[in-house]
């Protein structure tokens, strides 16, 4: 089978390599990749590749695919089906035309719609769930219409889904945009936009709004902190998926502010019992894309699962100024 792999932190390490196919064990599936979804996770894990790799490193956490092949211990999925995911950090990804993967990760993919408008979704919204529902502990189904929050990077791959899940949940959500994501990120359920290029505090200031209950980090907080210390409420919450390198977080201490990290691998990645939880995500994203409850977040195709749309595929991302998620389909 074809593989494509990075052997060190130069895109154009990219390269094709041929091996054999796998056989799943355990809980495992076989799928055959017909569609992966480029993430900032990718980009990041090639840079931080130090040396000359012999074994080419293989990313890619999203997956669209027909099940052919299972593993004795699986009981969930059969031969011939559709499935999704976003996959397990310590394995390789779905730049490869067969991958493994752990079934309690997997769920049928939508019906209704398209392998480009499917794949682009686990990895994102399996972060937001696990961001919304377990880090700022909201309760899609209780009344959470006296609640704020403030999603700074509104219009990226998280944001866009966090977005949809917020305004479901019936949260006043505030994000952040620029230009022709602002009407495009309203158009998923935000009830204010506000330009992160520009004041944060004096904009939603200006709005009468004094400080909100939750905020979500979803770039590079550093340039935020500031702003991130003096909207947060006290006793609120404030979660992240990128790292603080200049930001102290004990200047949230006087607010008793909750702090939490997100990262949509740490169940696989240490085999926690939770991690069939990603399953139980992806099955209810599956029935709300196909019900039109969750819009999906794909903005651009590239046809031709091969090394030269990947690489593609990857410099758009890499250049910081997509809007939603980009995908790569056979």
């Amino acid at each position: 089978m074809k593989t494509y792999g990075f052997v060190n932190s130069d895109l154009d390490s990219l390269t094709e390599i041929i091996r054999d196919v796998p056989e799943p064990k355990g809980q495992d599936i076989l799928v055959k990749i017909d569609g992966v979804s480029i993430n900032p996770v990718d980009i990041a894990t090639r840079k931080n590749i130090k040396d000359q790799l012999t074994d080419p490193k293989v990313v890619g956490f999203d997956g669209y695919g027909e099940i052919v092949k299972k593993g004795p211990e699986v009981d969930k999925f059969e031969i011939g089906e559709t499935v999704f995911f976003a996959g397990d950090y310590s394995r390789e990804g779905s730049y490869q035309e067969y991958e493994l993967i752990d079934q309690r990760l997997v769920a049928l993919a939508p019906k209704k719609l398209s392998i480009e408008d499917s794949v682009s979704m686990p990895l994102i919204t399996l972060t937001a769930s696990e961001l919304l529902y377990e880090k700022l502990n909201i309760d899609p189904k209780s009344d959470n219409s006296d609640k704020t929050v403030l999603i700074i990077n509104g219009a990226g791959g998280v944001g866009s889904i966090a977005v949809q899940l917020a305004h479901l949940a019936g949260l006043r959500v505030i994000a952040t945009a620029t230009g022709t994501k602002v009407d495009w990120i309203k158009g998923l359920g935000a009830d204010l936009v506000i330009d992160h290029h520009q004041d944060l505090i004096k904009q939603l200031h200006d709005l009468n709004i004094k400080d909100v209950d939750y905020i979500l980090g979803l770039s590079d907080n550093d340039p935020h902190w500031s702003e991130i210390v003096e909207l947060i409420k006290p006793f609120g919450t404030f979660a992240t998926i990128t790292n603080l390198r200049e930001s102290n977080v004990s200047d949230l201490k006087s607010k008793s502010v909750n702090f939490n990290w997100e990262w949509m691998f740490t169940k696989a990645f240490y085999h926690l019992d939770s991690m069939s939880t990603q399953g139980q995500y992806l099955q209810q994203l599956a029935q709300d894309l196909d019900s039109g409850v969750i819009k999906s977040t794909t903005t651009k195709v590239i046809k031709g699962f091969n090394l030269d749309s990947l690489k593609e595929a990857t410099k758009l991302v890499e250049a910081g100024h997509m809007k939603g998620k980009v995908v790569v389909i056979a």
